[in-house]
């Protein structure tokens, strides 16, 4: 088959086709060369602005330079045109940043009044949420409140171990309303109030005698019924956040002569976990 030699002008002719406005297809045509050959003649020459299609999101972008020029902020600009932040960072990224108009406290103040509302509306929700929750329990019956006791003890309470036999209740927390809980738990199974013992565990550095004062009011004890506190050493590289005012330190409840209710309680326990096991079956 006889070969022709292309003509050893082929680029020129190929830039100079394309600086009349010609596209990709009609210089390939003019020259009989396919596009692989062609691209490299081509590299480096924009294609002619009548092949370039309209695309979607060029108004939005070319409004977003101009809201920009103006001084408007990304965020102002993605309100007015309902665009993200991102393509508004992209388009107009090139254009020098706006003047600050307003101070950083001006700006802030600006911040917290808008958001105000929406702050105000959040908070009413989650206290209506709660309060229907808080209706929707009623009263306890007693298979509840002995459920709910268990299950506390063995979230927070003392436990044996096989190397450590201390079948002991002993129950520590810093939440009153837990406590007041496991009280009820305890009358309700006839533990008298001659067998519990409290005393107070707290950091040394905390006001240790408004912390006695404040868990023997919630328990309903004389604070000189309590026995000694017990004071943790503070170590001054960790920084703590539970103090002030409000920091009370955990109260410490230990039943004399439990060593037969801890068995029940662990026995109930188990019972618990069997039911559960099964609805998973």
């Amino acid at each position: 088959m006889e070969q022709h030699e292309p003509p050893p002008d082929l680029p020129n002719q190929a830039v100079a086709l394309r600086r009349r406005g010609l596209s990709t297809r009609q210089i390939r045509e003019e020259l009989g060369i396919n596009n692989w050959d062609l691209r490299p003649l081509l590299a480096g020459e924009p294609p002619p602005e009548w092949t370039k299609r309209p695309r979607a999101k060029d108004d939005l972008r070319a409004r977003a330079r101009e809201l920009r020029a103006q001084g408007w902020t990304y965020n102002q600009i993605k309100a007015e045109l309902g665009c993200s932040k991102s393509s508004v960072s992209l388009w107009v990224r090139d254009l020098p940043r706006p003047e600050r108009t307003r101070t950083r406290e001006e700006a802030s103040e600006i911040g917290r009044r808008g958001w105000e509302p929406r702050l105000r509306a959040r908070e009413e929700e989650r206290r209506r949420t709660k309060q229907e929750a808080r209706e929707s329990i009623g009263a306890l019956s007693d298979r509840e409140l002995f459920l709910i006791g268990v299950a506390l003890y063995w979230a927070e309470g003392a436990k044996d171990k096989p190397y450590a036999r201390r079948e002991s209740v002993l129950f520590v927390n810093s939440d009153p309303g837990v406590m007041h809980v496991f009280l009820a738990w305890l009358r309700l199974l006839g533990v008298e109030q001659e067998r519990l013992r409290f005393h107070v565990m707290i950091h040394e550095t905390a006001d240790v005698r408004a912390a006695e004062e404040y868990w023997a009011d919630q328990v309903g004890v004389d604070r000189g019924l309590f026995g000694k506190t017990t004071l943790k050493k503070h170590n001054p590289r960790t920084v703590r956040l539970n103090t002030g005012s409000s920091y009370r330190g955990c109260l410490v409840l230990y039943v004399r002569q439990g060593a037969e209710l801890y068995r029940r309680i662990e026995g109930a326990w188990s019972g618990i976990v069997q039911q559960a096991r099964s609805t998973l079956r």
